[in-house]
């Protein structure tokens, strides 16, 4: 009988890569059985989708009831009351005090390119600033903003032009805030005068790129930069949002408001919806038509955002991010000694990662890395390496994990990192 990975192979193509060759049967809160009956703690979660667990009671019936109402018409077809009440809670929800609208797109690459898109509009000109490690999507534009090369750009041709990117700053990896606004400072008296930018886009906790938290003396003296030159301020808030942090979006660890935020992953609970939310004076730029699409604002989708704000709330999964991470970050610190390879543990609420080091040397390990994965997924236990190097670990289990399931994933990891150094 051929396998399902020979079959994987023959049909899809190799482009989409595969972090497992787990083949998904079933799913439940923090755990998923594999077509061989295997059962593995999911410490990915889709990649911070399922942030409120596999098949929340509350999701599930939310998107059943409106199976039952329709499935499709198209927003700007045939309008409908939940995608307007959704625009209204998140209108309320994103930082800032000023008026605030919303778009709903299907992916967060799609919200990422919508944003952008309102910002040339709204200002007239054409330059992006974005980081290094910076992961914004693989559509044109969100490979051009992406600060990564392997293997989001490679092999792609010529990408969008006027995107600039500057230093992300990482006192582990030696640029200090003051280094990330001084090539800011150079680049614009160099090559890119102020008035032709844009927008700035920066996430709050770079995601791919290794889950570095933009420090907040730097969030605040970007949104002094763009405050003076008439800049607009873009968060991606892609996977940072929806508690994953700690609150309910990230940028309310800086103490300042981005001008648009890129929303996805976690807002829809599993099924795919994003969002655009940003000043209403912005959002309000561009000329019917010239925003949308199709699929935009599903239905489904956004039933299940309903459900998925309604469950941050009233499980106070915010509160319940931030004990988890700090369980984690425990855990992590007291396996140092046995593990000189870690060279720093990090993140906010329970957006966090382990890095790892050749023992004794500033010089990062990749091939360590891989092995706690693969060490981890023999034990059932599912990771996701990341960072430019792919040193890093991110954690990223549903904030819903049952304790005791969550307990057995750290013995789990333990058990994986020490095998790893044998």
């Amino acid at each position: 009988m051929t396998s399902l990975t020979d079959r994987k192979n023959a049909a899809i193509a190799k482009g989409v890569g595969m972090t497992t060759q787990v083949y998904a049967d079933r799913a439940e809160n923090a755990e998923i059985w594999d077509k061989e009956g295997n059962r593995y703690i999911d410490f990915a979660a889709g990649i911070a989708v399922v942030n409120t667990g596999h098949r929340h009671p509350r999701v599930i019936a939310a998107v059943k009831a409106q199976l039952d109402r329709f499935t499709h018409t198209c927003h700007q077809v045939v309008p409908y009351e939940n995608y307007v009440a959704l625009a209204e809670r998140l209108n309320g929800l994103l930082p800032g005090d000023f008026a605030k609208k919303t778009i709903f797109a299907t992916t967060g690459a799609e919200a990422v390119e919508n944003a952008v898109k309102i910002a040339r509009h709204y200002t007239g000109r054409a330059a992006v600033v974005a980081f290094a490690g910076g992961f914004h999507g693989r559509t044109f534009m969100g490979m051009a903003l992406t600060g990564k090369v392997q293997p989001y750009k490679a092999g792609f041709g010529p990408m969008m032009g006027d995107v600039w990117h500057l230093p992300f700053p990482v006192a582990l990896h030696g640029t200090s805030t003051d280094d990330a606004l001084a090539a800011l400072d150079r680049l614009f008296k160099a090559d890119l005068e102020p008035a032709r930018v844009a927008a700035i886009i920066v996430e709050p906790v770079q995601g791919e790129g290794g889950f570095y938290e933009a420090p907040a003396a730097f969030m605040a003296a970007l949104r002094r930069v763009c405050d003076q030159h008439g800049i607009v301020l873009i968060a991606d808030e892609v996977q940072t949002g929806f508690a994953r942090t700690g609150k309910m979006f990230a940028m309310e660890h800086h103490g300042v408001a981005a001008d648009i935020t890129c929303m996805a992953k976690g807002l829809g609970g599993g099924l795919p919806i994003s969002a655009v939310t940003g000043r209403a004076e912005i959002m309000d730029s561009p000329n019917p038509g010239g925003l949308g699409g199709t699929y935009a604002g599903n239905p489904l989708g956004v039933a299940a955002a309903h459900a998925v704000l309604d469950v941050i709330e009233d499980e106070q999964l915010c509160e319940r991010a931030t004990r988890l991470g700090q369980r984690l970050k425990q855990r992590l610190a007291g396996m140092r000694d046995g593990v000189p390879e870690i060279v720093d543990i990090r993140g906010p609420g329970f957006m966090n990662a382990v890095e790892f080091n050749v023992a004794g040397k500033a010089e990062p390990n990749p091939a360590f890395t891989n092995r706690v994965r693969e060490e981890a997924l023999k034990r059932g236990l599912i990771l996701l390496t990341c960072g430019v190097y792919g040193n890093v670990i991110r954690f990223l289990a549903p904030l819903t994990i049952p304790d005791a399931v969550f307990d057995e994933a750290l013995d789990i990891l333990e058990a994986s990192m020490l095998a790893a150094r044998a």
